[in-house]
């Protein structure tokens, strides 16, 4: 298994994308989420939602069709 990044998205959308993909039968993680809540940048740092490499094409497909 290889990780790949799908995208970088808020922390409340990389959570959604992260659970519409699981539901799709696609593993999915969100990098990131904790990384600056407890200094309040929290809207400015990007979670990074990765994908195994043989699904990314696929979850390509079902982020772009949400």
């Amino acid at each position: 298994m290889a990780l790949v990044e799908l995208g970088r998205y808020d922390r409340q959308l990389a959570a959604i994308l992260v659970g519409r993909l699981e539901a799709d039968g696609i593993p999915a993680l969100a990098f990131d989420a904790g990384a600056s809540i407890a200094d309040g940048s929290w809207l400015l740092i990007p979670v990074r939602v990765m994908v195994d490499a043989d699904d990314l094409a696929a979850a390509k497909a079902i982020v772009g069709a949400a």
